[in-house]
This record gives C-alpha cells, structure tokens and sequence, in this order.
C-alpha cells in the first residue's frame, strides 16, 4: 500500500498512467469489450486491469492520478449505443459525475459509434479493463498536462 494513492490503481496501471505523455489516450472499458485482442494492438500492448470494480469506481481512481486534456479540448469519448447515439446510460451518467468531481466543473463526454471506437481504441497507449458489465461502459480518455507551481 502507498499513502495518497488509490488501492484499486494497481503497479502496472500506476506504471502505464505515469509512463503516458500529453495527448496520449486511455481506453476504460467494460467486461464485454474486447480488451484483451484491442490491447495487443496498443502502444503498451498488453492488457492492464482494475478488476471487481464498476466504470465509475476505476474512473474515481485513475482521475486521482490523471489529468484530463478538458482545458484544450473534451478529454472522453464515451461509446455511443447502436441505434440511440444521444441516449446516455446509467453507467456513462455515473462516470460524467466521476469527471466533473475530479474537474471541479462540468466536463462534458463526446460520443464515439461503436465500431468507430474499437479502431480508436486500438491507437490507444493502453486498455484498462474493470468490472463493468452493464453495456457501454467504455470510454477513451485524452491525457493533459500538469501546469508548473507558480
């Protein structure tokens, strides 16, 4: 365990989001996605996971750590249901709660078709896969910057 840093963000996720640079991107996806196949196709190119864990939990917990690029641009894409693109689910309301907390102001999700999203997520640095298994639970998140104090 470490002091200030999130149990459910294990050495391998920790390892993955520090090694990430500016406009890098980050996919959080839910147990039926194909995480494993997409991951292989990644800049890290093997799978990372935060099991047992809803999409709103692993969010809570990599935003910990994780700036989001919000300030240039909207920072996560969410997949968008077939046939229902503005239709927004439980699972992707509770994870627009999670970036607003951690944002400190509303920071809305653009959406992304679904078969758009798996090419996407294959140019990703890295998948993490959680415990999610409502449908539609799968995000890609832009990472941002730290300013310098002062």
């Amino acid at each position: 365990m470490l002091k200030n840093i999130d149990p459910a963000l294990n050495a391998d996720v920790l390892h993955a989001l520090r090694a990430m640079g500016h406009g890098d991107r980050l996919v959080i996806a839910d147990t039926n996605f194909p995480s494993d196949s997409i991951a292989r196709q990644t800049v890290l190119g093997r799978l990372l996971r935060i099991d047992n864990v809803s999409a709103a939990r692993a969010f809570n917990a990599v935003l910990s750590v994780f700036p989001l690029d919000t300030p240039l641009q909207p920072s996560v894409g969410r997949m968008e249901i077939m046939g229902a693109p503005e239709e927004i689910p439980d699972v992707q309301r509770e994870v627009q709660a999670e970036i607003d907390a951690a944002e400190g102001a509303p920071a809305p999700m653009y959406g992304i078709e679904r078969f758009a999203f798996y090419e996407e997520a294959k140019k990703a640095y890295a998948v993490i896969t959680t415990g999610e298994n409502r449908f539609y639970g799968c995000f890609i998140l832009t990472k941002g910057v730290i300013p310098p104090r002062g």
